[in-house]
């Protein structure tokens, strides 16, 4: 049976930060994620969570002036000892939280950059951020993400994200698998998973077009989840969508799976 994780950022977004963790709670969720909790102090945030009773499933490290139009900065040259500090602070509020997962968002890259320096760049940061993630007990992700949303983002399919993974070499470096930015880029999403479901640690969920809750779009939800259950996916399916029409109003696809 999946599990699922409420993606904060997206979800409950009529309500303060810290208080949709109760929301999410009294909706049947069993863990949070979210883009990051820096906004308030790890202190706040573990409070928010043990008051909840949720296990917090994964957040990004520091990717930038994100309210700017900034999408990580892990791929960036000129960036180098800021990813290397966002990978110290992720760290610390992780410990505070209890979180066992962090993902890295690679970055927006401008048409005329070396892609090799680039790719340089990212496999370097990869490396200096996955043996101290290693020490503390917390696997490190990459994700890859839609052209069609965020034009210019660096890291786009499965087939780079293990691209990036052999470079590395690390065998505490992990895909997060999104269906949603996977439907777009290159579909034939379960044999693509299955194919590669050692390497995921991470799956996030959305309708497609739209980006809205299961059951709005034309991705099968009822087989992908069946199917991760037939796979062995024990991980956490994070919900990142936008709801149509309130998150409690629209969860009536997931409430099956909570019976």
């Amino acid at each position: 049976m999946p599990k699922f994780s409420a993606n904060l950022s997206f979800l409950y977004q009529d309500l303060p930060f810290l208080d949709r963790f109760a929301a999410a709670a009294k909706d049947g969720f069993g863990a949070l994620e979210y883009l990051g909790p820096y906004v308030e102090p790890k202190e706040k945030v573990a409070n928010a969570l043990k008051a909840s009773g949720l296990e917090q499933a994964l957040f990004n490290v520091p990717s930038g002036d994100w309210a700017g139009g900034e999408r990580g900065i892990a791929c960036l040259p000129d960036r180098v000892q800021e990813f290397r500090d966002g990978v110290s602070l992720a760290l610390d509020y992780a410990k505070a939280l209890s979180c066992r997962q962090l993902n890295v968002i690679s970055g927006l890259v401008s048409k005329d950059a070396d892609p090799d320096v680039l790719e340089n760049t990212l496999v370097e940061n990869l490396k200096y951020a996955v043996p101290r993630c290693a020490d503390a007990g917390v696997k490190l992700l990459i994700e890859p993400i839609n052209l069609r949303d965020i034009p210019g983002f660096f890291l786009s399919t499965t087939k780079h994200a293990e691209r990036i993974l052999d470079k590395v070499g690390s065998d505490n470096l992990f895909i997060q698998y999104d269906f949603y930015h996977m439907q777009i880029m290159q579909g034939d999403l379960i044999p693509t998973f299955t194919r590669l479901k050692e390497k995921i640690a991470h799956v996030q969920i959305a309708d497609n077009p739209g980006r809205n809750e299961p059951g709005t779009g034309e991705i099968n939800y009822g087989f992908i989840l069946s199917e991760l259950d037939r796979l062995g996916y024990d991980g956490w399916v994070g919900c990142e969508y936008k709801p149509k029409a309130g998150t409690s109003e629209g969860l009536g696809w997931m409430r099956p799976y909570l019976k």
